[in-house]
């Protein structure tokens, strides 16, 4: 595990303070069960390694690294994970030469970051030609956002879409656009959580999809 610091990083630390262990601790089966086998895997907030944990230990990943800005769950995830940097992406310089990954992972990570259009340019030099890239993030636009919105309110909350550590916000058009701006081929934007019934025939009729996802969920590839 490298773990280089700084003063400002340490701030940056300090607002995740109040996040408890689950927060760094759960795990993306989905975007496990989509590697492709043997996959050399790089995982951008990879928090306490749960997920590169599972990928290792079902065949899905060959290698796993993972940058963690927190550094108890960075310490964590490093006796789980083949190397870890404890730091800040947007800061720290990688150590890793260029096309050394098969897959990026970045879920629920972006919205955190000052510049992810930056973060997301000095990422793609590290994957190789055809690799893929699986990111989520919330959806500014749900109807719930929207309607708070009219309401003439925004609030920020301890966890979740309006959680008040997001620096950045997406629907689900403006977070493919910044993919595609990077480089990067959009294969598929989707609701990371399926539609009740409801949603469906509510998006159907309103003809609004994005109302009704509470999450984004894309998925893109580096070109061959």
């Amino acid at each position: 595990m490298t773990s280089p610091r700084s003063e400002s990083q340490r701030d940056v630390w300090a607002n995740y303070a109040g996040k408890g262990a689950a927060y760094f601790g759960s795990e993306r089966a989905d975007y496990v069960a989509a590697l492709p086998r043997d996959a050399n895997v790089l995982e951008i907030g990879c928090g306490s390694g749960a997920t590169g944990e599972l990928a290792l230990s079902l065949g899905r990943a060959a290698t796993y690294c993972g940058v963690e800005l927190e550094p108890s769950a960075g310490m964590s995830a490093a006796a789980k994970l083949t190397e870890v940097v404890v730091g800040d992406v947007e800061a720290i310089d990688l150590p890793w030469t260029p096309g050394s990954f098969d897959a990026l992972i970045l879920s629920e990570v972006l919205e955190h970051l000052r510049d992810p259009w930056a973060t997301l340019s000095k990422l793609r030099p590290l994957l190789s030609p055809g690799a893929v890239v699986y990111a989520s993030s919330p959806n500014v636009a749900h109807q719930r956002i929207i309607r708070m919105l009219i309401a003439g309110d925004w609030r920020l909350e301890k966890e979740g879409p309006m959680d008040a550590t997001h620096l950045r916000w997406f629907t689900p058009s403006s977070y493919a656009a910044m993919f595609a701006e990077c480089g990067f081929v959009v294969d598929v934007v989707q609701p990371l959580s399926p539609l009740t019934t409801k949603q469906r025939m509510l998006s159907a009729l309103t003809r609004r999809p994005h109302l009704f996802w509470w999450q984004i969920d894309l998925r893109a590839h580096i070109p061959s």
